[in-house]
């Protein structure tokens, strides 16, 4: 067995010390405390680290032979949503955190410790003891993934005036999948439906009432997937009204009204495809009704955001990749003692992830941890917690992953 403190050219690196460090290191608000104690840990360990201009963490092994191999993007990322939740050991853990067959379990506790300080400490643990054969590996950690993944889209040649830095053969995508693979996840855009008509005076029969063509925005919003086909990994996108936003004077016409949407995509879908097949579908709903409303015209727009939407990906689950990083995991969970169901699946994952703009180049989602366990929300939760067993599961998975590809 490979065991997580392996001595890593005569010093010791521990993915649990370095996790409770991590979870104790608030990075909700700023990152800059927590981006220090990356580069500290790769530079102790003879690893040049950058910063880039868009607050990423860089750091590189090349083989002797980096263009006979694959480069290896390893990704996950350092910021956290709010509020910071202080960190906690807790070894007599009971309950869902316990596991499904233990009486008890070590349990890392506090905010990051899923999502995605576990990950991180799993994926540099893997960095560290990597020795590439042939190839390359590139250790890429972000810095805003929970708001607006400037990094990543910078990184990747997604904002205007950057070029894709990484261009990788394979990404290992670090987050809480209970150490199955995932090899896909819906896409998550957001618009707004806008109708527009005419003022007038209640008492009269005139103007155009936006209000009563939201009947028909409606119904070309739930009728909007029939008839699509369910993606083989994710099954059928969904189109959700969210919020409604109308008239202004009880005696008046409206004139304005809107409708936000969420829409959770599938592949193919892109968000500019999405804005427009909406667009044609409410036009052609409120121009057939009746009441008046003929006149009220229709406008969708996504939401403005500086970084891409996430779009939908999907790798092939029969990719040597994914069977790679699964066998792997199945091995690392026996060796440290996991329950036999746990880790190896392979899976979507239930989220999204910047792991969408690295696709369609083979990408997989894993790490320790869940977004939800049977008591509920455990990622972004005040609950959120992971158990130690699996940050060392999840560290040799990577660890033996990396060597397979890169030997």
């Amino acid at each position: 067995m490979t065991d997580a403190s392996s001595t890593l050219g005569g010093i010791d690196f521990d993915p649990v010390e370095f996790l409770a460090e991590a979870v104790a290191t608030p990075s909700h608000e700023d990152v800059a405390e927590m981006r220090r104690l990356l580069v500290r840990t790769l530079e102790r360990f003879g690893v040049d680290a950058a910063v880039d201009d868009a607050g990423c963490v860089i750091a590189e092994k090349a083989s002797p032979a980096p263009e006979e191999g694959p480069h290896v993007v390893a990704n996950t990322h350092i910021d956290t949503v709010t509020p910071h939740v202080a960190f906690e050991r807790d070894r007599t853990a009971t309950g869902p955190e316990a596991g499904e067959s233990d009486d008890s379990a070590d349990v890392i506790r506090g905010r990051g410790a899923c999502d995605a300080k576990g990950p991180l400490a799993a994926l540099l643990y893997g960095f560290l003891r990597a020795e590439p054969d042939r190839g390359r590996l590139t250790l890429a950690v972000t810095p805003d993934e929970e708001t607006l993944s400037l990094g990543a889209a910078a990184l990747t040649g997604k904002l205007s005036g950057t070029a894709d830095r990484l261009e990788g053969d394979l990404y290992l995508v670090g987050e809480p999948t209970g150490l199955d693979v995932c090899t896909a996840a819906k896409g998550r855009f957001q618009g707004r439906v806008e109708l527009s008509g005419e003022a007038a005076h209640a008492a009269e029969f005139a103007g155009a009432n936006a209000v009563t063509a939201v009947e028909g925005a409606l119904a070309a919003i739930r009728r909007f997937d029939e008839g699509t086909d369910e993606h083989p990994q994710l099954g059928l996108s969904k189109l959700t009204p969210t919020v409604i936003e109308g008239g202004g004077a009880t005696n008046q016409v409206p004139a304005d009204c809107a409708v936000t949407v969420d829409r959770r995509s599938v592949p193919p879908e892109t968000a500019a495809g999405f804005r427009t097949g909406l667009e044609e579908a409410v036009r052609e709903a409120v121009g057939a009704m009746d009441g008046g409303t003929a006149s009220v015209d229709v406008d969708v727009a996504l939401t403005d955001r500086d970084s891409p939407f996430f779009e939908a990906f999907s790798t092939d689950p029969d990719h040597e990749f994914v069977e790679t990083v699964a066998e792997a995991a199945r091995t690392a969970t026996a060796d440290v003692g996991l329950p036999g169901s746990r880790g190896g699946g392979v899976r979507p994952f239930g989220a999204a992830t910047e792991a969408s703009y690295f696709a369609p180049t083979p990408t997989v989602v894993f790490g320790p941890g869940d977004l939800a366990d049977d008591a509920g929300a455990v990622a972004h939760a005040e609950r959120e917690y992971v158990r130690v067993r699996e940050v060392e599961a999840a560290a040799v998975t990577v660890a033996n992953a990396l060597d397979r590809v890169l030997a």
